[in-house]
C-alpha cells in the first residue's frame, strides 16, 4: 500500500491513513474529554508520519482546532502537517443553522486560521450544505481564497451527488467527504463512479460504523441509554446480531493474514479507486498507532472480492 497519496486534483499529499480529530477537544461528542491526551493523538500522528489532521468547528466549536493549532506551534514545522477543516454550523436567533453564503465562509476560514496560530490550511470543506447557497457560489469564494494562499485544496462534506455537480462545475472541488462503510454503500451507486470520473478524492467517514466493523462487539454487548448506537438500527435485535455473523467472517480474513479486523476493513475502503485516504477516530495515543498498523495490510483480489461478497448478501 502505498504511503502518501494526493488529494483530488490539487497538490496536497497526504498519508493514506489519516487522524479523525472530533475527540481532540471536542467536548460536544465526547464527555469528559482530556485535552493533554487529544494533543498526545496528535503528536503520536505526527511522530509516525501520519500528517492528515481532520478536524472541524463542530469539534468543540473551535476548540478542536485551538489544540491541533496548539501542537503545531510546539512542533515548530507546521508544514509536517496536513491539516483539513470544516465549516457550515452558524446561529441565527439562537439556533444553529448551516450557512454556505460566500461571507460566511470567507469568514470562517479567517477564524479557523488564528485558532490554529497558521496563514493556511491545506484543506477546507463545506461541512453541510445549506438550502439556498448556490454551491458553484460557495465553491468560488473558497477558489479565491485558495488563489490568496490561505487554503490549499477545496472539499465538501454530505452533499448529494446533485450538489456535487453544482458545486463543481467549475472543476475546483478536490475532496468529498460522506458517510461511506460496508453496512452503508449507497456511495457506491452513483457518487463514487462520479467522483472517480472527475478527479475528486472521496474520503468516507464513520468507516468503522461506531465501532462495529472493528469487531469490538459481540451478542451480549449493550449501551446506555444516551448512546448514539443505542437507538442505531444497526445495533438492535436480528439486525446485530446478523451484522456480527458478518464482521466475524471478516475477523477470519484478518486472523490468517495475523492482521486486526479494523485494518482489513480500513485496507478494502482503499482498493476502492476513489478513495485515496481514511480518517479513522483516536481519542487515545495508542489507538494511533493501532490505525497504522493498516498500511501493512496487502489483501488480495480474491479477499477482496469475498469481503465484497460478505457485505452484499
Amino acid at each position: 500500500m502505498k504511503k502518501e497519496t494526493t488529494l483530488g486534483r490539487s497538490d496536497v499529499t497526504v498519508h493514506p491513513i489519516g487522524v479523525g480529530t472530533n475527540a481532540v477537544g471536542g467536548h460536544n461528542i465526547y464527555p469528559n474529554l482530556d485535552e493533554e491526551q487529544g494533543k498526545k493523538v496528535v503528536h503520536d500522528a505526527l511522530d509516525y508520519g501520519m500528517n492528515f489532521l481532520d478536524t472541524a468547528y463542530a469539534y468543540g466549536m473551535g476548540r478542536s482546532e485551538e489544540l491541533i493549532g496548539d501542537v503545531i506551534k510546539e512542533r515548530g514545522n507546521r508544514r509536517e502537517a496536513a491539516i483539513a477543516t470544516k465549516a457550515a454550523h452558524s446561529f441565527k436567533d439562537g439556533e444553529m443553522v448551516f450557512n454556505n453564503h460566500p461571507d460566511f465562509l470567507k469568514q470562517a476560514v479567517e477564524d479557523s486560521l488564528k485558532r490554529m496560530q497558521t496563514d493556511y490550511v491545506d484543506l477546507f470543506y463545506i461541512h453541510f450544505p445549506d438550502e439556498d447557497t448556490p454551491k458553484a457560489e460557495a465553491v468560488g469564494a473558497l477558489q479565491r481564497l485558495r488563489e490568496e494562499g490561505k487554503i490549499r485544496s477545496i472539499g465538501v462534506s454530505n452533499f448529494s451527488v446533485d450538489q456535487l455537480k453544482d458545486a463543481d462545475q467549475d472543476g475546483h472541488v478536490d475532496v468529498i467527504q460522506s458517510e461511506y462503510n460496508l453496512f452503508k454503500r449507497g456511495a457506491e451507486q452513483d457518487m463514487l463512479p462520479l467522483v472517480q470520473e472527475r478527479g475528486i478524492t472521496f474520503i468516507p467517514y464513520f468507516p468503522l460504523a461506531s465501532g462495529l466493523l472493528a469487531g469490538k462487539y459481540d451478542q451480549h454487548t449493550t449501551f446506555a441509554a444516551d448512546d448514539i448506537r443505542a437507538n442505531s438500527p444497526m445495533f438492535q435485535g436480528e439486525t446485530f446480531k446478523e451484522n456480527l455473523e458478518k464482521v466475524d467472517q471478516v475477523r477470519r480474513i484478518a486472523e490468517n493474514k495475523g492482521a486486526g479486523t479494523a485494518h482489513v476493513v480500513l485496507a478494502w475502503y482503499l482498493t476502492r479507486n476513489a478513495v485515496d485516504a481514511v480518517i479513522p477516530g483516536a481519542k487515545r495515543p495508542e489507538q494511533v498507532v493501532d490505525n497504522l498498523k493498516t498500511i501493512d495490510v496487502h489483501l488480495t483480489d480474491e479477499e477482496t472480492a469475498e469481503i465484497d461478497r460478505i457485505f452484499k448478501s
